[in-house]
């Protein structure tokens, strides 16, 4: 069973269906760190919830980001983290998790990558009237939003949609996509054409 730790900014949604999803024997995975740039996101009392140890520290109280990543690498190692699961980490992940992780985290975006990479995707694709957009889970590598893709589920953009409506239905997508192509990252040698 991989040892995982869940990277995460916000409400934790995502964090959420993929406990969840191993609660109902749907994902074999072991949650070993919640790690949250957010000390008072909801997130942390998620993580507190499920009785899921948590990392949250404030980017302003270190000098650097290598400062910062140093930290969370130093709370991976002792307890043996596998794998790096983003849920709505707001940060680019750097060097010093990148060199450890190679190929070894992955991210989901509330789009069809490469289109609307970086903060804001729902809103971007309201605002360019697209009539589609959708879901991408993809590994992270240095750039934004910008590693290969694993998956991808689209979502159709209604007329009557809001960023509010629109944002729903993408994470309703989110919740059983993220999961589900996780289990199969952990139990196959390949997926979306690129080994694991």
């Amino acid at each position: 069973m991989k040892k995982i730790a869940i990277f995460a900014s916000g409400s934790g949604s995502n964090f959420q269906a993929i406990i969840d999803a191993i609660h109902e024997k749907k994902l074999e995975a072991d949650v070993s760190l919640l790690v949250c740039d957010k000390p008072g996101a909801r997130v942390v009392e998620r993580a507190e919830q499920s009785e899921t140890e948590t990392f949250a520290f404030n980017p302003k109280e270190y000098e650097t980001k290598t400062a910062f990543e140093t930290e969370i690498l130093k709370q991976l190692k002792e307890r043996n983290i596998e794998f790096i699961v983003l849920a709505g980490y707001m940060r680019l992940i750097g060097s010093t998790l990148l060199s450890e992780y190679e190929g070894r985290i992955v991210n989901i975006h509330p789009s069809l990558l490469p289109a609307f990479p970086g903060k804001d995707a729902v809103g971007q694709a309201l605002d360019a009237k697209a009539e589609v957009t959708g879901v991408t889970v993809h590994y992270v590598d240095s750039g934004m939003d910008t590693g290969p893709i694993i998956a991808q589920k689209t979502v159709e953009i209604k007329k009557e949609d809001t960023r509010e409506t629109l944002q729903e239905r993408i994470q309703q997508v989110e919740h059983q996509l993220f999961p589900s192509v996780l289990e199969q990252l952990f139990n196959q040698e390949k997926v979306g054409g690129v080994s694991f």
